[in-house]
C-alpha cells in the first residue's frame, strides 16, 4: 500500500513466472500487489514462478517500499519456500473450505497473515468458522469464478446472497471488510465500474484487479464522495460533544455504530491521489 493510502482499496494481481510483471505492479499504483502462482501460471512453469517470487520476497525491502506484496500459493511447497522471507505480507490460500486447513497452514507458516479464499458451496457454508479459525487470518475473499461455476451460477446477482453471507463473516470474525473479487473483463470499465458500486453497498470494502487499468475505476467507485464526507464529519463533530445518542438538527439520529460507519469513512477520506 503506498503511504498515501491510509486503507487499501486496489490489489493488483500479477503473474509469479513474471517477475518483470510483478515490479511493473508495483509501480502501478495498486495498493497492494498479489504475486499469483496458481490460476495464472501454467504447470510446467509453478517451480520457476515459486523461485523467482522466493528471490523477489528475499530483498530484505521488497515489501516495506510502500507496497505489500501478497501471494496466492498453490502448494504447501509455496508455502514454505515463501514462509520466512521478509517480503511477504500475506499468504493467500486458495479454495479454502474447512477450518482445519487453515490450521495446518498456519503450522506450516507461523506468523504470518493469511487470507483464504472461499471458491465453493462448502467453504461459503464454513465461512464464519473459518474467518475465525486462527489468529493468523487477517481477512477473507470470495474465488467467483470457481464459485460460480461450482454453483452452476448464470446470473451475477445469484452470488449476491454468498457475497453477503463472507461480508458478516468477516466482520463476526473482527476482521476488516472483505474486498471483492476480480473483475473478469479488463475492456469493460463501465461494468466494472457498476459492478464495485454493487459490491459496495453490500459491504466490500476494495477489490482486486488483473490489469493497471481498472485500478483508477475500483478506487472512485470506493472512495467516498464529497457528500459522503461532509456527513461523516459531521457526525463525528457532533459525537465529540455528546457521548451518548443524539440527533442532529435535520433529524438524523446518531449512535455509537452511526459514529463508528462515519469514522470508517473519514478512514477511506484519507486517501490521497
Amino acid at each position: 500500500m503506498t503511504a498515501a493510502a491510509a486503507v487499501p482499496l486496489t490489489w493488483l494481481y500479477a503473474p509469479g513466472d513474471r517477475p518483470d510483471v510483478v515490479r511493473k505492479a508495483r509501480d502501478s499504483g495498486a495498493d497492494v500487489v498479489i504475486v499469483d502462482l496458481e490460476d495464472a501460471v501454467a504447470p510446467d512453469r509453478k517451480a520457476y514462478a515459486r523461485s523467482a517470487t522466493a528471490e523477489l520476497l528475499a530483498e530484505p525491502l521488497a515489501g516495506t517500499d510502500g507496497v505489500p506484496m501478497h501471494v496466492r500459493v498453490h502448494t504447501e511447497t509455496d508455502i514454505l519456500a515463501l514462509a520466512g522471507l521478509p517480503g511477504l505480507a500475506e499468504l493467500r490460500l486458495p479454495k479454502i473450505t474447512h477450518a482445519t486447513t487453515v490450521h495446518h497452514i498456519a503450522a506450516l507458516a507461523p506468523g504470518v497473515a493469511l487470507c483464504p479464499l472461499l471458491e465453493s458451496a462448502l467453504g461459503i457454508e464454513h465461512a464464519y468458522a473459518i474467518a475465525a479459525s486462527h489468529p493468523q487470518v487477517r481477512s477473507i475473499a470470495i474465488g467467483e469464478i470457481d464459485l460460480r461455476a461450482d454453483l452452476g451460477v448464470r446470473d451475477d446477482m445469484g452470488l449476491d446472497w454468498s457475497r453477503s453471507r463472507v461480508v458478516v463473516a468477516a466482520r463476526a470474525a473482527g476482521l476488516a471488510p472483505p474486498t471483492q473479487s476480480v473483475f473478469p473483463d479488463v475492456l469493460d470499465l463501465d461494468g466494472l465500474w457498476q459492478s464495485c458500486v454493487h459490491g459496495r453497498g453490500l459491504g466490500f470494502v476494495g477489490r482486486a484487479a488483473i490489469h493497471p487499468r481498472q485500478l483508477p475505476v475500483i478506487e472512485r467507485a470506493f472512495r467516498p464522495t464529497a457528500e459522503e464526507i461532509e456527513a461523516a464529519q459531521e457526525i463525528v463533530a457532533a459525537a465529540l460533544t455528546d457521548a451518548g445518542a443524539l440527533a442532529l438538527p435535520d433529524g438524523r439520529f446518531v449512535d455509537a455504530a452511526v459514529v463508528a460507519s462515519a469514522r470508517r469513512t473519514l478512514a477511506l477520506a484519507e486517501r490521497v491521489g
